[in-house]
């Protein structure tokens, strides 16, 4: 049975090393000044525990083999320093890896708050994302979305229409970004918490009702990205999608002016 036992361990550990040895690489290409930093951690973890996981089943398979060719009769007892020695290892592993996850996070949740940093509002509502932009004043109109929040009349979000910064935002069902530039996001929710997960940009924050989170990241690669919700939101959940589009700066100027455009026509009408 104990030779059983120690084939059965030897063939799930090389199993599990084989499966991260075939497929090395988990994350799809990195488009954000904040993915190699994540990635980099995210290996270190990988590497440091994947090696503790094969040290320990080498140690048991030694332990069984030992133990078997020994007396039946005889006894095991604890070795007091191997036993702090590796609670020890454990802890410095531990804080390590959350101390320096924690500087991570806290730069990527609490960007700073740079003169050239654009400000885009991402609000969840079921089962919908919308992205708001502030007009050519450069500030976000004020939101009451119990009040005002009319879909059927152009205004999802609820912007208060007695408010003058609010008259020439941009409301789009597209997040358009300029590559290069930092964002600064400020997501929301109308009605249950939501998440958005931009996989590319190594971005994933909740949205909660009745909180403005402050979150960002850098998009340094022109293309179309896929912006999911990843709390389960309701029944219509799966339709909780929306396109990231990361364009040049002139781009996203010529976009910015459509938009103003088709908003100024609307509120003509």
């Amino acid at each position: 049975m104990s030779t059983v036992l120690r084939l059965a361990i030897v063939a799930i550990a090389l199993a599990s090393a084989g499966l991260f040895l075939v497929h090395p690489w988990w994350f799809p290409a990195a488009a954000s000044a904040q993915s190699a930093a994540l990635d980099r951690r995210f290996y270190a973890a990988l590497w440091i525990l994947g090696g503790l996981f094969l040290l320990s089943q080498t140690a048991l398979v030694l332990v069984l083999s030992r133990s078997q060719a020994e007396d039946k009769h005889s006894s095991w007892y604890g070795n007091w320093k191997i036993e702090v020695a590796w609670a020890l290892v454990i802890t410095v592993i531990f804080f390590g890896f959350n101390i320096s996850g924690e500087h991570l996070w806290s730069r990527m949740t609490s960007p700073g708050r740079t003169a050239d940093a654009l400000q885009v509002e991402v609000t969840g509502v079921q089962f919908q994302w919308y992205f708001r932009y502030p007009g050519a004043d450069g500030v976000l109109g004020r939101v009451q979305a119990a009040k005002f929040a009319r879909p059927d009349e152009g205004n999802p979000l609820g912007i208060d229409p007695t408010d003058p910064t609010g008259r020439d935002d941009i409301v789009s069902s597209a997040l358009v970004l300029p590559v290069d530039r930092p964002v600064d996001l400020i997501l929301r929710a109308q009605d249950v918490i939501h998440s958005v997960f931009i996989p590319e940009m190594r971005f994933k924050r909740d949205a909660v009702p009745g909180m403005d989170i402050h979150a960002g990241f850098t998009p340094t690669r022109t293309g179309s990205y896929e912006l999911v919700c990843t709390q389960l939101c309701g029944l219509g959940h799966h339709r909780m999608r929306a396109l990231v589009r990361v364009v040049s700066e002139a781009e996203f100027k010529q976009w910015l002016k459509v938009q103003s455009s088709a908003r100024l026509l609307s509120s003509i009408h």
